[in-house]
């Protein structure tokens, strides 16, 4: 399946040491399963990589991948930080009681509400975006008489081999200040002269869904030609250098990521080098990796319904999910490899693609992709959905939101429950009409 995850005697797929033709029955579909042993897997290849290298670093899971209390637990049990990017995600961390000093708060536009709320509680770091937001931190720093972390966010103008829609790190991006047109440089001199704000270093991000090293060393290159110059003016040392995220993952046979330990090799040797050239002390590292810690841990599992086939042109399998618990193909252009779960043994005979049930026609789950024959009520399971599909999923037609399962060394664990129609309309309010004159 070039996936890790293994096949029982009867042919049916294994996710954490459990059958998903069992948690199928057992939970009901669509449902996300989560291998939690393969979660840890991927953190510590990480985290192992950077002690065995001694480098001082932090491995912040950037949680608008998956956010949930018992995701944020794994992830405080294998010592990661944790990025946040809402007032959601930050409440969802403290109620996790996830140590507040490994927290780093991101955003392009944060609210009053959202740095009152980490100021409060005293995270870690603030990723500073723009000009705008140094002014409503100082006016929040100022009324919580208190001081702060930042690093300062900038765009080194590298445009990373990825889907142009989640290209970031290049001049013209919403996110952070350019290095290019000196508003880097104005927007540190302002932090610098803020006495409740400590600028601990630098942060980019050059895109998602990277596989190779070559984007990230030359971000590297920028960095430190920038900090190289901010010694000789201003005598800075950065204590920080956050590189970001980004790191690829095998979705199909298209994809040939590396291993995730080899980010961490290119990254620390290139900042080595630019330590030893602008003779600068070594920073501590940070990185973000979100899709590289639960992209591959997961599978979705559906049930199959109606089949159509046109003659000569295509025959469509349809799934009891789609947009609403995947919303990547539809957004991105996504591609996904999948097995039929209770059959993942059985010869591949037709080609079919895999339709969703939303009332759209772009809710397309996979576009061709060949199975064994398949009849009403077998289980499709759609590999690498770990990130950006429970995060990404909505409501539209009023599809209720599915449950997620952690799997681990045999025994399964209901972790976020499969939302009912009551709780689809428990927001809603009815309107009182009123006679017309």
């Amino acid at each position: 399946m070039n996936h890790p995850f293994e096949i029982n005697k009867d042919g049916h797929l294994m996710v954490g040491g459990v059958d998903t033709t069992y948690l199928a029955r057992k939970y009901g579909t669509p449902l996300f399963v989560y291998d939690v042993s393969l979660i840890r897997k991927n953190a510590r290849a990480f985290v192992d990589t950077f002690r065995e290298l001694g480098i001082k670093a932090q491995v912040a899971y950037a949680s608008k991948a998956f956010s949930s209390i018992a995701m944020l637990q794994v992830a405080k049990q294998e010592n990661l930080s944790l990025d946040v990017v809402s007032q959601g995600e930050l409440y969802t961390a403290l109620q996790a009681d996830f140590p507040v000093e490994r927290i780093h708060l991101h955003g392009n536009n944060k609210s009053y509400q959202e740095l009152s709320m980490a100021v409060e509680h005293n995270i870690g770091c603030i990723v500073v975006d723009n000009f705008s937001e140094i002014d409503l931190l100082e006016e929040v720093l100022t009324e919580q008489n208190k001081t702060v972390n930042v690093l300062l966010r900038v765009t080194p103008g590298i445009e990373a081999h990825t889907h142009d829609y989640i290209l970031t790190g290049n001049e013209d991006s919403k996110f952070g200040f350019d290095l290019l047109n000196g508003q880097a440089e104005q927007a540190f001199l302002k932090l610098q002269n803020m006495e409740a704000i400590n600028v601990v270093g630098l942060h980019c991000h050059i895109g998602s869904q990277i596989f190779e090293t070559d984007g990230f060393i030359m971000a590297v290159r920028k960095l430190f030609e920038t900090l190289g110059a901010w010694k000789q003016k201003f005598s800075y040392m950065p204590k920080v250098l956050n590189l970001g995220g980004g790191f690829g993952i095998r979705y199909t046979a298209e994809d040939d990521p590396i291993p995730l330990g080899g980010y961490v090799d290119a990254l620390v040797d290139e900042v080595a080098k630019q330590v030893d050239r602008h003779g600068l002390d070594f920073p501590e590292i940070w990185i973000e990796p979100g899709r590289a810690i639960v992209g591959n841990a997961a599978v979705t599992l559906y049930t199959t319904g109606a089949k159509k086939e046109i003659p000569g042109v295509r025959k469509y399998l349809s799934v009891d999910g789609g947009m609403t618990d995947n919303l990547r193909p539809a957004l991105y252009q996504a591609k996904y490899d999948a097995v039929v779960a209770n059959k993942a043994n059985d010869p591949l005979t037709e080609m079919v693609s895999i339709a969703g049930k939303c009332c759209e026609s772009g809710d397309m789950l996979i576009w061709d992709i060949e199975v064994p024959e398949v009849e009403y009520g077998d289980i499709l399971a759609v590999f690498s959905t770990g990130a950006y599909g429970y995060s990404m999923s909505n409501h539209y037609n009023r599809f209720p939101k599915a449950a997620v399962v952690f799997a681990e060394q045999g025994e399964d664990q209901l972790v976020i429950q499969r939302e009912s129609y009551q709780d689809l309309i428990k927001n809603d309010l009815p309107y009182e009409i009123k006679e017309r004159v």
